[in-house]
């Protein structure tokens, strides 16, 4: 018989491998430095994009309301032809040649027809409004860009992407791209070890800790937030890296590496062209520069029987050998961007794009940007861009706040004793090593300013070991 006093062998509980608490032990301290540094220089040029951000949310509301006269007319059960409009709409604009045309997609809209121009900035058109049922023009403005920005949402997305500067502005906005994913990813570790070692629950991952006081409070708040606000940032760094500067030609060489280009319609008129001599087009259709065009009218019935649906932009030909481009814009989920080419002369098809059979990469890429300017999902995205520009504000005021009342009398202050690197087994510094180089490269201008960190957290040491 076995007493109940008897003590029985029990198997010692699974530890983690040591090696990996090592590194991480040795690897947080880099971490910690990586994200001070970040949030005490780089946090100014995030500030600014978040806030310019939250005001370009706003800026299609802001743009239905100042323009309101122009976008908008009474609802008609008549429609006069859409070559008339364009014929009202180049009286009102005499100096300009037309280049496209935007019917009113739904009763109560106007018709927009865009006109090119002498000494307009790049990317910009003038816009003429027509009433589609009378044929009156409401007025004209200037028209920037594919998602065609009226002036104060353009002033608005200026001021966001390049602060009105011009080309060095773009700095700014590929420093803030370059830097958010690796302050969030940062602040992500640095969040989920501390939850580990207070042992806090999931659910105190997502929600602060109300009863702690001071600094750990405001902790508790930064990470909170920055959980919540975490896939968002990370999806505005990696788009908007899209646009910049440097980094964004490497990335489209990328994309051309592996052919993830956006395709583009075959326009070539070729054997379908129905006169060798095509030199001109007519919105109205009959003669131009001595051939025959089948004008907007007749191109526009024809792209209808092709299931082109609106909003819908015509493109005209812009000289010989040229077609007319008809092209779905509806940028709201689901997309429509499909396009139809038209032999101005026979207006027979000679080219056809779906949007179903762009590449993966492609579609991507189109729903990324158009989520990223906030039209994938029309006013539902605004308010997730608006919450998220919001999300990242209060990040940022409440991580200058922890640091000011944990600052030093003099300096930026001292997160952890340098070193820590010498910790790291190896294996996992030789590959941080290259990751970091290879990032460095694709990312310029986060390289450099990660040299400029280096080179900073170098001289404080000097300068602290002169002290001593």
């Amino acid at each position: 018989m076995t007493s109940t006093t008897d003590v029985h062998p029990v198997a010692d509980p699974p530890r983690p491998p040591r090696r990996r608490r090592a590194n991480w032990v040795a690897l947080r301290p880099l971490v910690v430095r990586l994200h001070f540094y970040a949030g005490i220089l780089i946090a100014p040029f995030l500030l600014v994009a978040a806030v310019t951000g939250l005001l370009y949310a706003a800026s299609f509301q802001i743009e239905n309301v100042v323009y309101r006269h122009e976008l908008t007319a009474p609802v008609s059960r008549t429609a006069v032809p859409l070559s008339e409009q364009v014929a009202a709409a180049s009286r009102a604009l005499p100096e300009g040649k037309v280049a496209a045309v935007r019917p009113a997609a739904e009763p109560g809209l106007t018709t927009r027809v865009l006109f090119d121009v002498p000494d307009l900035p790049e990317s910009t058109r003038m816009a003429v409004f027509v009433d589609p049922g009378t044929g009156q023009v409401r007025g004209a403005l200037e028209s920037y860009g594919g998602s065609g920005a009226l002036p104060v949402r353009a002033w608005i997305s200026d001021l966001h992407r390049r602060l009105h500067l011009g080309e060095p502005g773009r700095i700014y906005s590929e420093l803030a791209a370059s830097w958010l994913w690796v302050v969030a990813l940062g602040g992500l570790a640095l969040w989920l070890t501390r939850r580990r070692r207070d042992g806090r629950r999931l659910r105190g991952l997502f929600t602060p800790d109300r009863a702690a006081s001071g600094s750990r409070r405001t902790l508790s708040w930064h990470g909170s937030v920055g959980l919540w606000a975490l896939l968002g940032v990370l999806f505005l760094s990696v788009t908007g890296l899209t646009w910049s500067k440097y980094a964004g030609d490497n990335i489209a060489a990328l994309r051309t590496t592996f052919g993830w280009e956006t395709p583009a319609i075959n326009t070539d008129l070729g054997a379908h062209a129905g006169h060798s001599g095509h030199t001109g087009h007519s919105a109205g259709g009959g003669q131009a520069g001595g051939t025959t065009d089948v004008g907007i009218d007749q191109v526009a019935r024809a792209a209808a029987a092709w299931r082109l649906s609106g909003p819908l932009e015509v493109v005209l030909p812009a000289g010989p050998g040229d077609a007319y481009v008809v092209k779905e814009i509806r940028k709201t989920a689901p997309t429509r961007l499909d396009q139809i080419a038209f032999d101005p002369a026979t207006g027979r098809v000679v080219g056809e794009l779906r949007f179903a059979d762009y590449p993966l990469a492609a579609k991507l890429t189109e729903w990324g940007i158009d989520a990223h300017m906030g039209l994938l999902f029309g006013l539902a995205n605004q308010i997730v861009l608006a919450a998220i520009a919001a999300g990242v504000v209060t990040l940022i005021v409440l991580g200058y706040r922890m640091w000011w009342r944990r600052r030093p009398t003099r300096g930026f202050g001292r997160p952890y004793p340098r070193g820590g690197w010498r910790g790291l087994h190896w294996g996992l510094l030789v590959p941080l090593a290259l990751l970091t180089a290879v990032i460095g490269y694709y990312l310029p201008l986060m390289g450099i300013s990660l040299a400029a960190f280096l080179m900073i957290d170098v001289l404080l040491g000097l300068r602290a070991r002169s002290a001593r």
